[in-house]
């Protein structure tokens, strides 16, 4: 994995940040190396960055660590820069409609304030 960056992560308000405080240490561990594996790598697996269907824009950022499962909504503005919106652990199959329209709710907030 080289280290130039080719997409920057960035927070948004305190979204991210409030989800991010509550994990364990490894679990913040796996979080900030898939984000410097998503800044760097040029096609990032979609194990990692996924696209979520019908939802105009809006990706998910995939974790893993043990058998917990966590997600962390983004989105891109002007290309290079992904954007953090909410983070959530995942306990079903689906992903919970509620976080998904907050996530929508935080994207449709920063394009208002850009």
């Amino acid at each position: 994995m080289s280290n130039e960056k080719i997409r920057t992560v960035v927070l948004y308000k305190d979204y991210f940040t409030d989800f991010f405080e509550k994990q364990k240490k490894k679990v913040k561990d796996k979080i900030i190396w898939t984000f410097r594996l998503i800044e760097t790598l040029k096609q990032v697996p979609e194990d990692y960055l996924k696209h979520i269907e019908g939802a105009n824009g809006l990706y998910e950022i995939r974790i893993q660590q043990g058998s917990d499962i966590f997600r962390i909504f983004c989105f891109f503005d002007k290309g290079k820069l992904i954007v953090l919106a909410n983070g959530f652990q995942k306990k079903t199959q689906k992903t919970p409609k509620a976080e998904i329209e907050k996530a929508l709710k935080i994207m449709e907030e920063y394009e208002k304030e850009k």
